[in-house]
């Protein structure tokens, strides 16, 4: 009985670690997935702070840019993090505040496919050449934060891997490494929800 108490302690201890929630939201492309993360970030008490992960790399990236830019609260902070998402994470949570995270598929890309690394993966090889080295530690240092940090983070994300698998080496290089890192992050999360056609389904929490 003794062993189950000091369990069931630990469980409650990793539990209540955070002051508030770290909620995960997936979907695909115009599944809704941003548009649900900014309402539960209006939704929340005390100040947000938008993390935005886009490079406006053409005029159609730009466009969307502004469109989600436009669609924001013009209270709320704004954070540009194309690469160092977790020193922008570490400056931005506070207790009692929102940080709402948009997206980690376009900060991974830029991570994976930087075009100011030393050995960015080539597409026109059979093979992608390995990760940059400052992939590794951002995604070490992001995943940290996570799991530590005060307030309400909310984490919006693609979900990629329910297709058929990519014929080119370099894609499914790039599937594999988000699927991996939406699993780890979900692992961390108190709340996992997907969205589908503009409605949230619950996964976790």
């Amino acid at each position: 009985m003794a062993h189950y108490r000091s369990r069931e302690r630990g469980r409650e201890r990793r539990r209540y670690n955070r002051a508030m929630p770290l909620h995960l939201i997936l979907g695909g492309a115009r599944s809704g997935k941003s548009r649900h993360a900014e309402q539960l970030a209006l939704a929340a008490p005390g100040p947000v702070t938008y993390i935005a992960t886009a490079r406006a790399g053409d005029a159609e990236m730009a466009a969307r840019i502004a469109h989600h830019r436009e669609r924001r609260p013009p209270e709320w902070a704004t954070m540009e993090a194309p690469i160092q998402l977790a020193a922008a994470l570490r400056q931005a949570a506070a207790p009692g505040a929102t940080v709402l995270i948009d997206c980690l598929t376009l900060w991974l890309t830029n991570l994976l496919f930087d075009p100011s690394a030393e050995t960015p993966p080539d597409a026109s090889q059979d093979d992608p050449a390995a990760p940059p080295a400052r992939f590794a530690l951002e995604r070490s240092a992001f995943l940290a934060g996570l799991a530590g940090l005060p307030g309400l983070i909310i984490v919006v994300s693609n979900e990629i891997g329910l297709g058929v698998v990519p014929m080119g080496a370099l894609t499914r290089f790039f599937v594999d490494e988000m699927g991996r890192l939406n699993q780890d992050v979900a692992a961390l999360a108190d709340r996992v929800t997907l969205t589908v056609a503009g409605l949230p389904l619950a996964l976790k929490g």
